[in-house]
């Protein structure tokens, strides 16, 4: 991976390739940081912070205050905003503390306490509560993993999606004759449902529940 550090403030630049430049034993802070690269299949990904601290060159992690965080997708970029994480550069790993703001181009809002992103994957995990919007609806859950590439979120513990029939075209969904945007809404619960937008696909599993114009089925 190629890591190219802007020290925004004192206008320096350079590029760095982390296995041939030697490791320098000293501690690294930086105010305005800004960090652009590419995962090891060549897909670009950026971070900004308000402070980026290193602690120790013999540690690849990286301590980020008031940080900013893209990265490129399928269908677009995806943004996240938070007060404070940490970036390995060694694993192509951001681990963020909340509260987290996510926004994608594919049409996912996300609120979380903390959240794991792998950057070589494109898959996010959330294990502190996870709140938000996609393409199918609103969910909530205790626990999340998206593969955002795929269009793929699966929520664990405590699920709940809120839809619109017609939104997805799952097959097992309640139908109605009226037009998607008259009928009611759809309330799913389950300890997991899985959503796949592309395949227009909800996959329930444990306690299951579906509710429609408060109508238990």
């Amino acid at each position: 991976m190629v890591l190219l550090p802007l020290w925004q403030r004192r206008e320096i630049s350079f590029l760095v390739d982390r296995n041939k430049v030697p490791v320098a034993h000293e501690r690294l802070r930086v105010d305005g940081a800004s960090y652009r690269g590419q995962d090891r299949q060549g897909r670009l990904f950026g971070i900004t912070a308000a402070r980026a601290v290193q602690a120790s060159a013999e540690r690849a992690v990286v301590e980020l205050t008031n940080l900013a965080a893209w990265i490129e997708i399928a269908d677009g970029p995806a943004r996240i905003w938070a007060p404070g994480g940490s970036y390995n550069f060694e694993i192509d790993k951001i681990a963020i503390g909340g509260p987290v703001r996510f926004e994608a181009a594919n049409g996912y809002r996300m609120l979380t306490d903390s959240v794991v992103i792998d950057l070589t994957t494109r898959r996010a995990i959330g294990s502190s509560g996870v709140e938000g919007r996609s393409p199918a609806g609103t969910f909530s859950a205790e626990r999340m993993v998206a593969v955002l590439d795929e269009q793929v979120i699966a929520l664990e513990g405590n699920a709940q999606l809120h839809m619109l029939p017609g939104a997805l075209d799952a097959s097992r969904l309640p139908q109605a004759s009226a037009p998607p945007s008259r009928q009611p809404p759809v309330h799913l619960a389950a300890e997991r449902i899985e959503v796949r937008n592309r395949s227009k696909r909800v996959d329930l599993c444990g306690n299951v529940k579906v509710t429609q114009a408060a109508v238990a089925l």
